[in-house]
């Protein structure tokens, strides 16, 4: 089979598109044909080595497919799956842990499909896990029209929340406005300022910052009195350490950095967030904007279109035909 490989860490140029021997899948797992994989930015932090992973390996975490296997005949073969963290998802088979996947219905389109559950469980357990929003919320979101903002405003919006969100140009502001934002801002100085004033004055209960070590600093500023600042990802770079009196100096604020695994730690938790997500596309109330479809042999000008923020919504990479 072929897959996209890293021999040494670094940037887009050490993916190598190669042949690799296909992977056996163990008592708990199936083995599946890919057809799409989904692109995130966590995968260019095992890329760089940001997180660790032993070369060589395989890249890539989220796809969907078809079981080609299972070694418990539990599954039928043929059966239409996506995962999120099955490390090796840039190939064309890959093992997926058979608790850690969901079933798709025929009727939702596979570059959704592979890409909607790493993105669409994040923005689930930022809205309905790191903070409960309801009617009565105000939030700010960073990175508006990136793939998880994109959903976070939907979500945000359905629990009746009031939503601000950060963008970076014109295109992208009208895409977060089409998500249901009620009012889009720009990345510039005075942010904080500028979100009080359209929040009567006050700071927002809590702000998602996907952006990380460009808009840390604002986030601070823009969240209200004992308010929130999620730091749940770092698309401009990490953040540096931070002194806990900082928190006190904004009012007593609260600083978490989450993760999809600590929200969907048990197979019941994965389950309730992943089905949550399918049944909410397959119902049309979760709209996925796919930003642009590669060939698998592209990865690599996938990966800097991503960190070059030329993309907008979600990133595929097309491996076979569905």
């Amino acid at each position: 089979m072929y897959a996209i490989q890293v021999s040494k860490h670094g940037g887009p140029e050490v993916l190598d598109y190669t042949e690799a021997p296909s992977p056996t899948p163990s008592e708990e797992q199936v083995l599946v044909d890919v057809i799409t994989a989904g692109v995130n930015y966590i995968d260019t932090y095992y890329r760089e080595g940001i997180y660790n992973a032993q070369t060589p390996f395989t890249i890539g975490l989220e796809g969907v497919g078809r079981v080609v296997s299972d070694p418990k005949g539990e599954i039928a073969e043929g059966t239409m799956v996506a995962w999120n963290n099955a490390f090796g998802s840039y190939a064309e088979q890959v093992c997926v842990d058979r608790n850690r996947m969901v079933a798709v219905p025929d009727d939702i389109d596979t570059n959704v499909a592979g890409t909607m559950l790493l993105q669409g469980m994040t923005a689930h357990y930022l809205i309905q896990g790191v903070y409960e929003l309801d009617e009565n919320s105000t939030c700010l979101i960073t990175a508006g029209a990136g793939g998880v903002g994109l959903l976070a405003t939907q979500m945000a919006k359905a629990a009746g929340a009031t939503v601000y969100t950060v963008v970076s140009s014109d295109e992208k502001e009208q895409l977060s406005f089409e998500a249901g934002a009620d009012q889009v801002f720009r990345y510039s100085g005075g942010l904080a300022e500028q979100v009080r004033r359209f929040n009567g004055g006050r700071g927002v209960d809590v702000v998602y910052d996907g952006v990380g070590k460009e808009t840390f600093q604002e986030s601070l500023e823009v969240v209200r009195p004992r308010g929130v600042v999620c730091l749940f990802g770092a698309a401009s770079g990490p953040v540096e350490p931070v002194d806990p009196q900082v928190l006190n100096k904004h009012g007593s604020i609260f600083l978490t950095r989450p993760s999809l695994g600590a929200y969907t730690a048990t197979d019941a938790e994965f389950q309730m967030r992943a089905s949550t997500v399918v049944q909410m596309v397959n119902e049309g109330k979760l709209h996925f904007r796919v930003h642009d479809i590669y060939d698998l042999k592209d990865a690599r000008q996938a990966h800097e279109d991503l960190q070059n923020r030329k993309t907008t919504g979600s990133v595929v990479l097309r491996v076979r035909e569905a």
